[in-house]
């Protein structure tokens, strides 16, 4: 997981504050809700030029920072 990535999502998370986003963060925790999972989705797919499949579009995916990385890491070309 990139900075860049968990200064991306820290506009989402309305209870992050100033803390530490790492690879085991709950987005839930941190206050994501669906609404923000779908512009969050949006900043993804803006940002990192991919298109995550309907598949991955699951509360799995968005559970923590890490497995949404895990999830745009595989949708990016290599």
């Amino acid at each position: 997981m990139d900075s860049r990535f968990a200064d991306m999502l820290r506009p989402f998370l309305k209870y992050a504050g100033g803390a530490e986003i790492t690879v085991e963060s709950s987005l839930r925790d941190l206050g994501l809700d669906s609404m923000q999972a779908i512009e969050l989705l949006f900043a993804i797919e803006d940002t990192y030029q991919v298109s995550l499949p309907d598949e991955l579009l699951t509360d799995t995916t968005f559970a923590t920072a890490g497995s949404l990385w895990a999830a745009i890491s595989g949708a990016r070309p290599c």
